[in-house]
């Protein structure tokens, strides 16, 4: 299959309270978050996955842990927000489907697996977790026929939660890259989704890893919980 993927790596992560990127962060397994998600990568795709980071804060520390992949430099790191990261990204992918998560995510391995038929389906999707609704995470609700239709951390009743690892077919990245570049500064990526969902007929379909772990780490009881897991 031809894919790309992207990591979002730019922000500054001061909620965890540490002086590199949250993606450096160790794991008790002695993996930094972002060295789990590239064992991830490459036991689901292989060695040869081509994968783009998008930097910002203390970028030389990301680039100099994880030399062998593509850069793309976010100077704005400070000033925006996930869905400038991720338009800066996609503009330098080729016409393929691309498969994005957010830097400070812990996942299960099978989380790859499962969205393999998917991607291999060019179908865009969200993966979600059905298990909790928080109030301070990105919600989601669906369409009668099954697909995203709301998608933000304001949604009232919403029926999961987004994970932060997405993919974006190859004839949906032109609607979502436009609506990256309309969207406010400080907007999250889902902001675009579902301005693309919404103006532009896209569909987007959760996909359910409630049974699989996957943790976004803000804080340190974050961390604590992702540690049980690696």
């Amino acid at each position: 299959m031809t894919l790309q993927i992207v990591i979002l790596a730019a922000g500054m992560g001061s909620r965890l309270g540490r002086p590199l990127p949250k993606p450096l962060t160790p794991l008790s397994d002695g993996r930094s978050i972002m060295g789990q998600q590239h064992d991830n990568i490459r036991a689901a795709f292989g060695t040869r996955v081509r994968i783009t980071t998008v930097v910002g804060y203390r970028a030389e520390t990301i680039v100099e842990a994880f030399p062998h992949v593509d850069y793309v430099y976010n100077d704005r790191y400070d000033q925006t927000n996930t869905s400038k990261s991720l338009l800066r990204a996609l503009t330098t992918t080729g016409r393929g489907g691309v498969l994005w998560m957010n830097g400070d995510v812990v996942f299960d391995p099978r989380v790859l697996g499962r969205a393999i038929p998917l991607i291999e389906r060019d179908q865009s999707f969200v993966a979600v977790n059905t298990d909790k609704v928080s109030d301070e995470e990105v919600k989601y609700t669906l369409t009668p026929e099954g697909t995203i239709r709301e998608l933000s951390k304001t949604v009232r009743g919403g029926q999961g939660e987004a994970v932060g690892i997405n993919y974006v077919s190859s004839h949906d990245k032109r609607a979502l890259i436009a609506q990256l570049r309309r969207v406010d500064d400080q907007d999250y990526f889902e902001r675009g989704l579902e301005l693309a969902i919404a103006e532009n007929g896209v569909k987007v379909v959760p996909m359910d890893i409630s049974d699989l772990y996957a943790v976004e780490v803000d804080f340190a009881e974050d961390l604590e919980r992702a540690n049980l897991y690696v």
